[in-house]
């Protein structure tokens, strides 16, 4: 595709991802409102009471509190634009604010699928090497498992931003261009880009492949070698405990991956724009989200530190 005389690397970019919407602004805004505000005093809480109560002071837990705190960053980094954007008639932002959204946004959303694929690995110690586990994955080494992750994740969200900086868009005679969608996300720019985004494409399938990959064999590794230790085990009520301990993480695991794997590794012909919004509403909203809620509902140690945090009893020292 040919560049207009009139293409820009840093032109101003319209976000009109809900401009089509059947919904009336102002109750999308109340919806998304609460959304972010449920999101942030729920993953706030777990912070805090991963933080406060001794019970919670286990390396499963410390990977969550980590888990949260990006989720926390992830929402924060596409929500209150989208807010700003809903009460506006110009949801505008410029191509600097554009790509650093897409830099923080690629960051903390690379970081969560690599911090969900270490948690797989703290279960499968936990399952497989009990004896071993508060050993084998101390406060050190999952220190050094999450600061990987973000590592690994700035790295690799370099190079996409490195790619999208050559490239031209083409706007309108105001010199705006539209994208349909709520945020700076990676396919929206590439669709409306007039340059040769081969590289970009390529990049995504066989870099991104293989860091979403990565990740995935070693839960499904995980996971295999958890269930064959599980059947063995002596008692149902082992098993039964056992199951439990990684229900809440396997149901994050298929919600956080599917969406990620339906936005990004399809070819372009067969990922619609609406499509990309729904998937991007569950990845960078409900997911955030559903996080806490998942993680504790159905966790007696953190209702128990939850119902201390209230007052209601004691916690212990």
């Amino acid at each position: 595709m040919g560049c207009a005389a009139n293409a820009s690397h840093s032109p101003v970019f319209l976000l009109l991802g809900f401009s089509r919407a059947r919904v009336a602004p102002s109750l999308l805004f109340l919806l998304f409102l609460a959304i972010y505000l449920i999101t942030i005093m729920g993953n706030v809480t777990l912070v805090l009471l991963i933080s406060r109560d001794s019970r919670l002071h286990s390396p499963m837990y410390y990977l969550l509190r980590g888990l949260s705190v990006i989720d926390m960053g992830l929402s924060t980094v596409t929500l209150p634009q989208l807010l700003a954007h809903l009460v506006s008639n110009y949801p505008a932002i410029s191509a600097a604010r554009c790509l650093a959204q897409f830099f923080f946004f690629y960051a903390f959303g690379v970081t969560d699928t690599l911090v969900i694929s270490v948690m797989a690995l703290d279960r499968y110690v936990a399952i497989c090497d009990p004896l071993h586990y508060h050993s084998v994955m101390n406060r050190q080494l999952c220190a050094q498992l999450l600061a990987s992750c973000w590592l690994v994740s700035i790295v690799h969200t370099m190079l996409h931003v490195g790619l999208l900086l050559p490239l031209h868009w083409a706007g309108d005679v105001e010199g705006n261009v539209k994208l349909p969608h709520f945020f700076c996300d990676h396919r929206p720019l590439l669709r409306a880009s007039c340059s040769d985004i081969h590289s970009n494409e390529l990049a995504i399938f066989l870099e991104g492949g293989f860091l979403m990959l990565g990740p995935c064999a070693l839960i499904v590794l995980s996971y295999v070698r958890i269930g064959a230790t599980i059947l063995r085990l002596p008692s149902a009520a082992g098993r039964r405990r056992a199951v439990s301990t990684c229900g809440s993480h396997l149901t994050m695991v298929g919600f956080l991956y599917g969406t990620i794997i339906w936005v990004y590794f399809q070819p372009p012909s067969q990922n619609s724009q609406d499509q990309d919004m729904v998937a991007a509403v569950m990845y960078t909203a409900i997911t955030p989200l559903a996080n806490p809620f998942v993680y504790s509902l159905r966790n007696k140690d953190v209702k128990s530190a939850f119902r201390g945090l209230l007052g209601w009893r004691r916690v212990d020292p």
